[in-house]
């Protein structure tokens, strides 16, 4: 009876955040209600608050939801330069895919809503970056005199604004490219010549093959 009524609970809660997602990804987080929430989710206000005290709690749980993304792929062996442009796509294919993430990046950038605004999300994604870039730099896949922390700083803002503006201006249907074109760019810049070839802006054969994106070639194929 315990468990059906935690198996109970876990469905609302999910129901709630799927909801506060819709809602969120919809107007953001100064124009959704608890009400809208709600009856997106198709629950009581007071299951909601049985869940989510504030409104602020449910934004934070969603934005924290979309480093789940980040965990499977620097959690590998041997974390690198391929790892975090792989990364990049993953975060991309989640706001394509996932509007949970959706949600959770928007709330991230419209965190000036917030009573007492905190850098944490920025910094988690930049932590997650130079956890890569460092131990690559000591393979010397990375130049030497490259600030890794500087670096992985850069790319955060540097997402931050192509997903924004491929939002705006295709409804993220070139997110991917454009991507692709920030690692084409940067890789020259930090990668030591000799090295450039073991690495691929559109992502790794493996991460292509996870997100059913076509291979670099093909997508050349097609616009010729």
């Amino acid at each position: 009876m315990a468990r059906a009524r935690q198996e109970r609970a876990e469905i609302t809660r999910q129901a709630i955040l799927d909801g506060a997602a819709v809602a969120f990804d919809s107007t953001g987080f100064g124009s959704t209600s608890l009400s809208d929430v709600s009856k997106q989710a198709g629950v009581t206000k007071g299951a909601l608050y049985f869940h989510f005290q504030s409104k602020e709690a449910l934004a934070r749980t969603l934005i924290e939801e979309q480093f789940q993304i980040f965990r499977p792929v620097v959690s590998t062996p041997m974390p690198g330069v391929q790892t975090a442009i792989d990364l990049s796509h993953q975060l991309a294919h989640g706001l394509l895919t996932d509007v949970r993430v959706r949600a959770g990046i928007r709330l991230v950038i419209e965190f000036g809503s917030f009573t007492d605004p905190d850098p944490t999300p920025y910094n988690m994604w930049i932590d997650a970056l130079r956890d890569c870039l460092a131990p690559a730099q000591g393979r010397g896949d990375v130049l030497p005199e490259v600030n890794v922390t500087d670096l992985a700083t850069f790319l955060c803002g540097s997402f931050t604004g192509i997903q924004v503006a491929s939002h705006v201006r295709t409804g993220r249907g070139d997110l991917h490219a454009r991507v692709t074109d920030l690692w084409t760019f940067v890789l020259p810049g930090i990668v030591p010549s000799r090295r450039l070839s073991r690495f691929e802006a559109a992502g790794s054969p493996e991460c292509r093959a996870e997100l059913g994106l076509p291979a670099p070639e093909e997508v050349e194929s097609r616009v010729s």
